[in-house]
Parts: C-alpha cells; sequence; structure tokens
C-alpha cells in the first residue's frame, strides 16, 4: 500500500517567468501558487492571528499591497520553505504539506469543500 504522506514531497519545483511557483508532487499533481496568494496564505502566528480578526483578509505589513514579491526561499529541512518577502516579512515557514493543503486548483478546491 502507498504511504499517503509521500504525497506531500515535491519532485519538482520551478519559478515560473509569470511570477508564480509551480510544485509537481509525488503523486503526479502539480500546483501553481501566484504569489499574492502564498503572501496571503502565511501559516506564521502572526499572520493568521491578523486573519482571524479581519475575518480572512490579511493585511499586509504596512497595508494591502499587490507588488509584494519573494526575494528569496530558503529550504527548511526536508521538509519546508520559507519566503523572505519583499515587504520585510520572512516567519512564516511553509511546510510541503502545508503547500499540499492549500493547492488551490480547482479540483483540490472542490476536495477540500
Amino acid at each position: 500500500m502507498a504511504d499517503p504522506n509521500r504525497a506531500y514531497l515535491p519532485t519538482d519545483v520551478q519559478a515560473l517567468p509569470t511570477g508564480e511557483y509551480a510544485i509537481a508532487w509525488a503523486d503526479g499533481h502539480w500546483s501553481t501558487y501566484s504569489l499574492a496568494y502564498l503572501r496571503r496564505e502565511c501559516p506564521c502566528a502572526s499572520c493568521r492571528t491578523e486573519r482571524e480578526k479581519t475575518a480572512g483578509m490579511v493585511m499586509l505589513t504596512g497595508g494591502p499591497r499587490r507588488d509584494v514579491h519573494v526575494e528569496e526561499v530558503e529550504p527548511q529541512g526536508n521538509y519546508a520553505v520559507k519566503f523572505r518577502w519583499s515587504d520585510g516579512h520572512d516567519t512564516g515557514i511553509y511546510s510541503f504539506e502545508f503547500l499540499r493543503q492549500i493547492c488551490p486548483c480547482a479540483a483540490c478546491k472542490e476536495a477540500r469543500g
């Protein structure tokens, strides 16, 4: 029987010319994330608290910004990545499991209900 946790292992990660990130997963699924989506879904404690206070409408540092971009991507062991954002934010550690859970494709959104 296949290990369901292996689905969370990326086999390829690409920074696309569109400014998005694409991840191929061990089970063959591809996820494509816009930078705005990744920043909005930041898993750090302060962003989670802010989303709760604002009913899911997280405010970027200094207010909502559409021009935020990634300045650096740093691997976190073999389980996650950390983004350093142009707005100065850098505390979110995006586990591969978390990234797979927030996949924005239509099929994954439908499966989440």
